[in-house]
């Protein structure tokens, strides 16, 4: 549990600091996007045995993205415990992404199944990011050696 909550997060590279930036700002961005520009586009991917209104649920995960892209910039002495919760969201998110895939929806350019395919292998490299960026992954060797 303490490599989760950690009150002396492991030391961050210089390229740990920018790819953690980095996600934070393209978390910030596709947050806004699911408020604004893009709305529709997300609305379409909600997969429909999802038992909420789909507008509510783009909404929803649109403050949940800005909430942890600013927390991933602007929070780095919790980097560890929020490079955790980015890492959930993306495999919470997942099930959608392959629904996507299974349903063959259009939206964001990915209109084959290649290109679904590929978004889906990308998920966990995306997981791996936050991982890696935020620390986690270091203060989970870090505790394994205490």
């Amino acid at each position: 549990m303490s490599a989760l909550i950690t009150a002396d997060p492991p030391r961050a590279t210089p390229l740990q600091h920018v790819a953690r930036v980095l996600q934070g700002a393209a978390l910030l961005f596709a947050g806004i996007a699911h408020l604004t520009f893009a709305r529709r586009e997300f609305q379409a991917q909600v997969p429909a045995w999802v038992p909420a209104d789909k507008d509510f649920v783009v909404i929803a995960s649109g403050v949940v993205e800005i909430t942890l892209g600013g927390a991933a910039i602007v929070l780095g002495r919790l980097r560890v415990p929020v490079g955790w919760v980015i890492a959930a969201f993306f495999v919470a998110v997942f099930p959608g992404n392959i629904s996507q895939f299974v349903t063959r929806t259009d939206a964001f350019g990915l209109e084959s199944d290649a290109a679904r395919g590929i978004r889906l292998v990308f998920q966990p490299l995306l997981v791996l990011w936050a991982l890696w960026s935020c620390g986690a992954l270091q203060a989970v060797r870090r505790s394994r050696r205490r």
